[in-house]
């Protein structure tokens, strides 16, 4: 069966789910099963939609089939010396293009570089009247009016199935080296921001309680400018330590514990003030907490800090799972949702309870 077959394939069964009300949970490479609340239905597997539809290397522009594993976006983006700057988590090798971007989640690159829903130019989906819908374009200049595109990024397949995705990618840096300095976190952060205003081409900067690690990435002149003003230790293999930290393969993670948290923060908002070991992440605007503290309590500090709340990874999935909605903009998610799933039949209480 060919790519396109299985599109209209996919569509026929969602037209077909829609008209007898039957819930569908859809399933790309499964590596974010543990992530948000959990829900039943009949699975619908998207993973056989994969492969390059169009790739621009002097465009900085990829389109993709949502079923694309991540790791072979890799090897063809790397044979051109390109790369996606949002660094997205893989959380095993089946993790997909589709998946990353329904997800919304962006690496340690994401400050500097820009998030998932930045670089997202276009897509393709099924909406849930089983109809193939096209939104965006493979420019940045195409986007007009509501940017579709974006709002389906983070939306984990509640507003339909996503079937292609063009992003922006840009080159691998000329040069790229980390290293490791013995100091506290409120430092270690004001250091590396000084340091990005003074032009240093801070690519990640992560504190583990510790020690601070700050990678560089540029050209070969900023990069060691920036290595002789920031001192510390240099890591010998700068990708190490930041892949297991995109794939949560440092032992903060793979460590049996308490409930994993993510809080996102606003820059400069301060430490959260909750018991348990933390890592932070993005230069202090991400935060991951290990804790046995009450969700409720989880969500008011992150709220005293201006940010929000993921129960992540273990806990109560049945649940508050995200951050709770004001009830305005609660009423204006089931408005979005009603328009693109009539019969709320995707992933249906994934985000939240009766969305």
């Amino acid at each position: 069966m060919t790519n396109n077959d299985l599109g209209d394939t996919l569509a026929q069964q969602v037209a077909a789910a829609a008209e007898a009300g039957t819930p569908l949970r859809i399933r790309g490479g499964g590596s974010k099963d543990f992530l948000a609340r959990t829900i039943a239905g009949e699975p619908l597997e998207v993973s056989g939609h994969r492969g390059i539809i169009n790739y621009e290397p002097t465009e900085l522009v990829l389109t993709a089939r949502a079923g694309t594993p991540l790791n072979e976006l890799d090897i063809a983006l790397r044979e051109s010396g390109q790369m996606m700057p949002f660094e997205p988590p893989r959380f095993s090798d089946a993790t997909t293009l589709g998946g990353a971007i329904a997800a919304g989640l962006s690496g340690p690159r994401r400050p500097w570089a820009g998030s998932a829903r930045d670089l997202v130019l276009g897509v393709r989906l099924i909406n849930g009247r089983g109809e193939s819908m096209r939104f965006g374009g493979e420019v940045m200049k195409n986007v007009a009016g509501y940017d579709i595109s974006r709002l389906v990024t983070g939306s984990f397949g509640t507003l339909g199935v996503l079937l292609d995705v063009s992003m922006k990618v840009l080159p691998l840096p000329e040069a790229e080296e980390a290293i490791q300095l013995e100091t506290n976190e409120a430092q270690g952060f004001y250091i590396v921001d000084e340091a990005y205003r003074a032009g240093v081409p801070i690519s990640g900067a992560a504190h583990d309680g510790r020690h601070l690690y700050a990678r560089l990435s540029g050209t070969k002149l900023a990069v060691d400018a920036g290595l002789k003003r920031l001192g510390g230790e240099q890591q010998s293999d700068p990708a190490t330590f930041w892949h297991a930290l995109r794939d949560h393969q440092l032992p903060f993670f793979t460590q049996d514990g308490p409930p994993l948290w993510r809080l996102s923060l606003p820059p400069l908002s301060g430490i959260p003030e909750l018991s348990g070991h933390r890592l932070a992440d993005w230069g202090g605007q991400q935060h991951w907490l290990r804790t046995d503290a009450k969700a409720d309590a989880v969500f008011r500090e992150a709220v005293r800090l201006h940010g929000h709340a993921t129960l992540f990874r273990g806990g109560e999935q049945g649940g508050e799972v995200f951050h709770p909605l004001a009830t305005p903009v609660r009423r204006l998610h089931v408005r979005v949702k009603a328009a693109f799933d009539p019969k709320g039949i995707f992933n249906p209480g994934r985000l939240y309870a009766g969305l």
